[in-house]
């Protein structure tokens, strides 16, 4: 083998690329010297793009498939090399493998809120976040446009770039929908598309699209959040008349379950306001005395009115009306509680001292402890009691 035939061996006859990573978009083909020789052979494979670039200028792209190199294959490099010789000498070019497959891998997500106009809410800040994939389908134009001469061009060099533009869009695409706000969640594949097709557009002079664009997920702020779970715990409830009366009741049972006479006293009492209230009583007690003179007169006025329904309504003989339930009083001495009272008893705690001004008292129907001389009723009490002799001075 003469030296001619050595050196000629050394150049490069094969020029192929076997992606072993997951995100590498651009890869540049290792020669010495960029020289590659006429008849040498090029594998591309099915997702791959080789682009040769010779002085700076991209000349020729191979989809896959395999290829001889030589002047058949190479129309513009040829032309523009203009070859003596019978076209077998060596050229200088670079060769660049781009990957043109999904790159699925690629996350999205607002750092900032965003604010749209809502119809039932106006103005509310909305976060989002989701993914997308990205396929290069212009491989000359990401060369001129975004890879360049890097050597290994890898998807963490463009993914930034992508998410500035997709939050950028995402405002628009979220205010032109016309969805209202508790309404995005079924409607957010349609806004995905949308926002994909727009950033297909948009990305065309990059060689850049966008297949498949997925929002994940769109929220409010937590303070929002909130009120929405109060309004869904309304709406679960329904009637809040029912819902407090239910409340009352287990109250009651669990008053009820206190051995010990303060609980006690407390179960009664409120078993018997509650009695009262059910039956309309409670609120208004003086209308029970008042009904016998409220129908006397319609039915010496209209008694032909009144005498069919009076049956229905009053079973029992006539008679006088029930007495008045006395009321039960509480008292927190020296912090526990005792009672219950009537006003007789009351009057019989003042004239010991135990029950004074400040003494803290509660009956049903109060929502708390208050001092005695804030209850209005109480007055009467002390109206009795002289009040405590002045200091000796």
């Amino acid at each position: 083998m003469g030296l001619f035939d050595k050196l000629r061996g050394e150049l490069i006859d094969i020029i192929e690329w076997t992606d072993d990573s997951r995100d590498t978009i651009v890869w540049r083909f290792p020669r010495y010297e960029n020289e590659i020789k006429m008849g040498a052979r090029l594998t591309v494979r099915e997702s791959q793009v080789a682009v040769f670039v010779n002085e700076g200028q991209v000349v020729d792209a191979f989809v896959p498939g395999m290829y001889t190199l030589d002047t058949q294959n190479m129309p513009l490099l040829s032309t523009i090399k203009g070859w003596k010789y019978g076209f077998q000498s060596p050229f200088k070019a670079e060769v660049y493998f781009v990957n043109t497959r999904q790159f699925t891998d690629m996350k999205w997500g607002t750092q900032n809120p965003v604010i749209v106009r809502d119809p039932e809410f106006g103005a509310v800040r909305l976060r989002a976040f989701g993914a997308f994939s990205v396929r290069v389908v212009n491989a000359p134009s990401l060369l001129r446009e975004l890879a360049g001469t890097d050597p290994q061009f890898r998807t963490e060099e463009v993914e930034e770039y992508l998410r500035q533009i997709i939050v950028g869009r995402l405002g628009t695409a979220l205010a032109t929908s016309g969805v209202p706000m508790l309404d995005l969640a079924t409607q957010q594949g349609q806004i995905g598309d949308k926002l994909g097709t727009a950033l297909t557009l948009e990305l065309s002079s990059v060689g850049i699209e966008i297949p498949k664009f997925v929002i994940e997920n769109i929220s409010l702020p937590p303070e929002v959040e909130a009120a929405l779970d109060k309004r869904t715990q309304m709406g679960i409830v329904g009637d809040l008349n029912q819902y407090t009366q239910f409340q009352s009741a287990n109250a009651i049972e669990a008053a009820a379950n206190n051995q010990g006479g303060a609980g006690e006293g407390l179960g009664v009492g409120l078993g018997m306001a509650l009695g009262q209230r059910a039956a309309g009583q409670y609120q208004q007690p003086q209308q029970q005395y008042q009904q016998p003179q409220q129908y006397q007169q319609p039915q010496q006025q209209q008694p032909q009115q009144y005498a069919q329904p009076q049956p229905q309504q009053q079973q029992a003989p006539a008679g006088p009306p029930p007495l008045p339930v006395a009321e039960q009083w509480f008292l927190g001495v020296g912090g526990q509680q005792a009672g219950p009272y009537d006003h007789a008893a009351l009057a019989q705690q003042v004239s010991s001292g135990a029950l004074t001004r400040e003494t803290l008292v509660w009956r049903a129907g109060m929502a708390q402890w208050v001092a005695a001389s804030q209850v209005p009723e109480l007055a009467s009490v002390f109206g009795s009691t002289p009040p405590p002799l002045p200091p000796q001075g």
